[in-house]
């Protein structure tokens, strides 16, 4: 589409909402039909709660239903759903390339008017004949603000919450996805042996980071060559730095005798995979090592509990009781996995499939979950740092397939450089 303007142009002239077909549709993550498998079961959910249309929000709820992942930079993004067809509403910012990489119609709106996001909104509805008295929201990811504003744009609507109907809905996965995760996990395998190639008395956590981030960049883009390449990264740690999960990696140079954690996190179009694991550079001291080998017990009895059927507060009431005969039940630092799927460190998260002593989900063939047991011992105590491993299974018709294949435990990764 090409747009003409000339000196005496004005601003209101510009227009509130554009078409921007620009280039062709791009291949997407998976195919037309597991988008149309996708929202067939949105629309199960709206039939159910008689809405007339839903309004996704979310990072995860937009690239779910339509593979498009946007960056917000303050603006909203949106994608409309009605029983018909699917419209993603993004910023002029943006261009032609929501359109190009989305599932679905696509309505750009622009800067000239404050609230053009909202009349976006309504023009998807007005354009596709749907006068609603009942919309979907995902009030788990819905600032109250632009709730407030979505309720004023569609006065008298009744707005109500489907976020945690998606979230169920998420929690199985297909076939298609399935494929996503693995190769997922396949390179944070990669990403983690250049990691342990490149780690060395004297170099710095966020150089090691650096050098596993690349790798699985390289691969990703291998494997996908005809998706958006971003938000990979390595959460490298060491010494007093390795006593929490999600620690950025620092200028701190290793030393021989540290504690170290490795954790590679490939984002394939937006899907989310980890492997996570504890080293040592030099020879762990007695204390160490017993209590690497108490985690490594304890996971090693997680992965044998992951398959159809076992409920998720009982694995963790029964992975507890490893470590109160240890003494370290107080030492644990969160639940004992999660789900995998549309998430990241910044969007997404299937919080009714988490291994938690409050989650009372059954595991079902199609889920895909961690085992990754952590328990952290404070500085100046024997053995201070943080001890973590994590695997990915994914759980089938008669047991569980585990898709990390990067060894765990003092007899692999003690790094003796």
């Amino acid at each position: 589409m090409t747009i003409t303007t000339t000196p005496a142009t004005r601003v209101a002239d510009l227009g509130r909402l554009k078409v921007l077909h620009n280039g062709t549709k791009q291949p997407l993550t998976f195919s037309d039909a597991e988008f149309e498998r996708r929202l067939a079961g949105l629309r199960r959910i709206m039939a159910a709660k008689e809405l007339d249309a839903v309004i996704l929000t979310s990072y995860h709820g937009i690239k779910y239903y339509s593979d498009f992942l946007y960056t917000t930079f303050g603006r909203n993004y949106a994608l409309v759903v009605t029983a018909d067809d699917s419209v993603t509403v993004t910023a002029n910012i943006d261009a032609g390339m929501p359109w190009r990489t989305s599932y679905g119609e696509n309505i750009v709106y622009t800067d000239w008017k404050r609230d053009n996001f909202y009349f976006g909104l309504q023009e998807a509805l007005r354009q596709r004949g749907v006068s609603a008295r009942r919309l979907g929201v995902e009030d788990d990811a819905l600032p109250l603000m632009t709730r407030e504003r979505i309720q004023a744009a569609f006065e008298g609507v009744q707005l109500l919450d489907v976020s945690q109907d998606a979230m169920r809905q998420r929690m199985i996965k297909s076939a298609e996805e399935i494929e996503v995760i693995k190769h997922g996990a396949r390179i944070g395998d990669l990403g983690g042996e250049a990691i342990k190639a490149a780690i060395r008395e004297g170099i710095s956590e966020y150089e090691v980071a650096l050098i596993g981030t690349e790798a699985m960049v390289h691969e990703i883009a291998r494997t996908f060559p005809h998706r958006e390449v971003r938000d990979t990264w390595v959460w490298f740690q060491s010494g007093i730095n390795t006593d929490g999960a999600h620690n950025w990696a620092t200028t701190r140079k290793l030393q021989r005798g540290d504690i170290l954690s490795l954790n590679c996190f490939p984002m394939t179009s937006g899907y989310y995979t980890a492997l996570e694991r504890t080293l040592f550079l030099g020879q762990p001291d007695e204390r160490s090592l017993e209590l690497w080998n108490i985690n490594v017990e304890v996971h090693r009895r997680g992965l044998e509990l992951i398959k159809p059927g076992a409920v998720c507060k009982d694995i963790a009431a029964e992975l507890n009781e490893i470590f109160i005969s240890h003494g370290l039940l107080a030492n644990r630092t969160f639940g004992y996995g999660h789900s995998f799927g549309v998430l990241s460190h910044y969007y997404g998260r299937e919080a009714g499939l988490e291994l938690r002593e409050d989650i009372d989900t059954v595991l079902e063939p199609g889920m895909v979950v961690s085992m990754e047991p952590m328990i952290t011992v404070a500085d100046g105590e024997p053995g201070a740092g943080g001890y973590r491993e994590h695997d990915i299974l994914v759980v089938g018709e008669d047991g569980a397939e585990n898709i990390t294949r990067f060894g765990f435990g003092p007899e692999h990764n003690i790094i003796d450089a």
